[in-house]
């Protein structure tokens, strides 16, 4: 069983990225974590050309399923004066099973100075707090988490969450990690059923470019603004420790059953 920062110290170097083993307890069924996927995508983006801008937007689509071992690259679509479009792809033996685009930008002067984004009030964990862990066997068992009941709706989620083990992590990476980390927040609305559900596009955009939280603790929101017909949309959110919001995004999710 590996943390993230284990699974990348052991990646072995290949033409355009490098390529790892997915650990059995980073699966959520028969596929990996779509955060750690897209994690490990974001790291070999990161290499693909020297001095790029901060990371602004990220538009990610989950093939297929993806276990064992993968090769991750990414190619430089193109790099501007300003921006630069990143591929990355993974890769494994049943086929692609992951494509991102990731788009890098560097601050511009600008006329317009508008910030409406809202401080979270909600504080961290305290020390001694009770936090849940997921079975060592299933994805969750890499991070901690303690659910915020209080005002959320009959298809919201509001969790904060951290990382385990994060040591050395880019903290870009250790948020995309832990972006999807929620379960999509339309299963709030089966109750105590269970059917099958599958992220299937997600966005998400930076709205800070060097995002930054105090002892690894990042507020997780998801919406689900719409669920009918096999298919839900959600808005999803995420904050930082001292309630600032970091990251904003959307994602389409398959519900079968």
């Amino acid at each position: 069983m590996r943390s993230l920062p284990q699974i990348l110290a052991v990646a072995e170097p290949i033409e355009g990225g490098f390529a790892v083993d997915i650990p059995a307890n980073w699966l959520q069924g028969r596929t990996a974590y779509g955060g750690l996927s897209s994690a490990l995508a974001l790291h070999a983006a990161q290499s693909s050309d020297v001095d790029l801008p901060p990371l602004r937007s990220a538009i990610v689509s989950f093939v297929g399923p993806l276990s064992g071992r993968v090769a991750v690259t990414a190619t430089l679509l193109r790099r501007g004066r300003n921006a630069a479009f990143v591929q990355a792809d993974i890769v494994s033996d049943k086929g692609l099973g992951f494509r991102a685009t990731f788009v890098f930008m560097a601050d511009q002067v600008s006329r317009i100075a508008h910030d409406g984004r809202v401080a979270e009030r909600h504080t961290p964990p305290a020390a001694d707090a009770t936090l849940y862990v997921g079975p060592t066997d299933f994805f969750t068992g890499n991070f901690e988490f303690l659910d915020i009941k209080d005002g959320t709706g009959p298809a919201e989620w509001r969790r904060w969450g951290r990382l385990r083990d994060r040591a050395g992590l880019d903290p870009l990476v250790e948020l995309i990690t832990m972006a999807d980390a929620l379960p999509p927040a339309a299963f709030k609305l089966l109750g105590k059923d269970f059917v099958p559900i599958s992220s299937l596009t997600w966005q998400i955009n930076m709205l800070e470019p060097r995002p930054a939280t105090t002892d690894g603790w990042w507020l997780l929101g998801a919406t689900a603004d719409y669920a009918a017909n096999g298919c839900s949309s959600q808005t999803m959110r995420v904050w930082n420790a001292d309630g600032l919001l970091l990251a904003e995004g959307m994602q389409s999710v398959a519900i079968f059953g």
